[in-house]
């Protein structure tokens, strides 16, 4: 898997103590599924996109380069939901 922006999820102080990080990855391919949350310039992204809750993976801290943005109250919840989804919580 080449470079690509993730959402990351989970505590932010276990982060902090861990070499490991859990992230959604990011995708211009759009398919209308509920477990999309859509992204783009208000987030810090260059081109309109979506998270897929579906590919929720755990991959090493030390592979993140750079942060784009932060999501808002507004896409948070829809990551919530998105994720509620996936996992069938």
């Amino acid at each position: 898997m080449g470079r690509r922006p993730v959402v990351l999820v989970g505590r932010r102080t276990a982060y902090s103590r861990r070499d490991a990080v859990i992230g959604i990855l990011v995708t211009t391919q759009v398919r209308g599924l509920p477990t999309e949350i859509p992204l783009g310039s208000g987030e810090g992204l260059p081109h309109p996109c979506v998270a897929n809750a579906d590919t929720l993976l755990t991959f090493d801290r030390a592979l993140l380069l750079n942060r784009a943005g932060s999501l808002g109250d507004e896409k948070l919840a829809a990551l919530d939901n998105a994720l509620r989804y996936a996992l069938d919580l």
